[in-house]
């Protein structure tokens, strides 16, 4: 018969006169990640665990282990211990074996919501939601003081706010083209071009919802082009889910399909050479910008950067981001582009600013 809440031995307290100096003492972070594997050992034991074998688990002295156990007790935790042939072990009470995650330890938990913060671009969607609901249920899952412990744990962690778009417009949207990839059924929309308001009507095999840089694309084979084509979402205007089928073509890679580009729009294939600073290379050397780079440091500091990526509509617009740090070499069609550029930023810039107009401030 369980017997609950067995007082801790009184030489082994916190507080009680033992030497601190004997065992260092361990960093906040340390104690819940050693207390959770505690809770884990003993969710997962139907015959409880002893006191040693719970030092083994959580990597730490038996004082230790029986110091945790009791700010567990304290915290709520129905941590209880009975008689298993010669020996005492500890256990948690049924009722709350059940109402634990027994297969996320601390860290994995710990990630999750870390993982929630990094999805707050995608608020406004039904991804959103349920990622929101997976974490609801999960709070409720946790006793309040082991939620206190897991949201301190996650304190050391931030995520930057990146500009993103407002996605709640398209809610609809986005939920439609994900049944139509799902069902294979094909849409028919009306899309708005970049440039300029024309606005054409197409029928289009839906092969990927894409995220890209705070953005909803639409990956699929289009009828009026005859060819895969990618769609900004907030450029579709109408959108339809017809019962018309469709399969994707066998061997076709979506995965090298996107490889291939420098973002998730699409052309003909092109080697590019570029050549970045001292002040930028860096920057440069130290990221995958793209599958097939290859960056070659030069004698004066100044690095190479070679790619063949699919269009150069992209990588233009990266290249202008690091100004006069960068010059493109090849091909002589986007070195053209990025002169007549530079050449209108400087007729921008270069020209007085009119009369009267505001500072700023």
């Amino acid at each position: 018969m369980p017997h609950p809440q067995k007082e801790i031995p009184t030489s082994l307290k916190a507080g009680s006169g033992i030497s601190r100096s004997k065992e260092p003492r361990m960093a906040r972070g340390d104690q819940l990640a050693r207390q959770w594997k505690i809770i884990q050992a003993l969710i997962a034991s139907r015959r409880g665990r002893s006191v040693p074998e719970l030092a083994e688990t959580a990597e730490c002295t038996v004082r230790t282990v029986y110091r945790d156990l009791e700010a567990l007790q304290t915290a709520g935790f129905p941590v209880t211990t009975e008689r298993d042939g010669h020996r005492m072990v500890w256990s948690l009470l049924d009722a709350a074996r059940h109402t634990l995650p027994i297969p996320l330890s601390l860290p994995e938990l710990t990630a999750l919501y870390f993982g929630r913060r990094l999805a707050g671009v995608l608020k406004g969607t039904v991804f959103h939601d349920a990622l929101e609901s997976l974490f609801a249920k999960i709070r409720s899952l946790l006793p309040a003081d082991m939620l206190r412990l897991l949201e301190r744990s996650g304190e050391g962690l931030a995520v930057a706010a990146a500009p993103a778009k407002i996605h709640a417009p398209y809610r609809a949207m986005i939920d439609q083209v994900h049944q139509a990839i799902l069902q294979r059924r094909r849409l028919d929309l009306v899309y708005r071009a970049m440039q300029g308001r024309a606005k054409t009507r197409r029928r289009v095999a839906p092969y990927r919802l894409l995220f890209f840089e705070g953005s909803f694309y639409v990956l699929g084979y289009c009828g009026l082009r005859q060819d895969i084509r990618v769609f900004a979402l907030d450029r579709i205007r109408t959108l339809e889910l017809t019962d018309e089928p469709f399969e994707v073509p066998e061997g076709l890679s979506i995965d090298d399909f996107l490889k291939s580009s420098f973002g998730v729009f699409h052309g003909p294939p092109t080697r590019v050479k570029i050549r970045f600073a001292k002040s930028a290379a860096g920057y440069i050397t130290e990221r995958i910008w793209h599958p097939s780079q290859r960056v070659t440091p030069r004698a004066d500091g100044s690095v190479l950067f070679e790619a063949e990526v699919a269009g150069t509509a992209e990588i233009k617009h990266w290249v202008l981001k690091w100004g006069a740090r960068a010059e493109v070499l090849e091909p002589r069609s986007l070195r053209d582009e990025i002169r007549r550029e530079a050449e209108a930023m400087l007729k921008t810039y270069g020209r007085p600013r009119p009369a009267g107009r505001a500072s700023g401030g």
